[in-house]
């Protein structure tokens, strides 16, 4: 049976482009409309201002557990995680099936869809031109965290 075990890393096995999240980041807080937009029509939004957003607050509940890290490829695009995204990992979530987590396979990074089902363990991309990542018998699965969010720019 394969087993789904924490990622414990070394010094010389991390990641460059993981960035911790700062334990005390500036406050970025941004107005928060209530108001549901459609994307088909304008709408004076301003008339529902309710509260101001922190982005950290809302994409960090760990801080001491939370990393960033920036996406390369196309396999996760099903998920609306695309090249360049940053992702939101963090580390203190337990994996279950249907999380797209940050694993660790042959001391390479990946990020899939867990699928662990019946004693079926698979990472799944979210792209049809990728197969699954399919485990054999005894092998271990290292999940370094689990994805909670993402952050796209849509101009550079």
């Amino acid at each position: 049976m394969t087993t789904i075990v924490p990622f414990k890393p070394t010094s010389a096995f991390a990641p460059p482009c993981l960035q911790r999240a700062e334990i005390d980041p500036a406050v970025c807080m941004l107005p928060l409309l209530q108001y549901r937009i459609p994307a088909g029509f304008s709408s004076p939004a301003e008339d529902y201002i309710d509260k101001k957003l922190d982005l950290n607050s809302y994409l960090i509940r760990n801080k001491a557990a939370t990393y960033f890290f920036r996406v390369i490829g196309n396999s996760m695009t099903g998920a609306h995680i695309h090249d360049g995204d940053m992702l939101v990992v963090d580390r203190s979530v337990e994996p279950k099936h249907g999380h797209i987590v940050l694993a660790v396979i042959n001391n390479e990074y990946t990020v899939k869809r867990l699928y662990a089902c019946n004693g079926v363990i698979e990472l799944h991309a979210e792209n049809p031109a990728y197969p699954p990542i399919r485990f054999r018998e005894n092998e271990e699965l290292q999940v370094w965290g689990v994805v909670v969010g993402t952050v796209a720019r849509f101009i550079v």
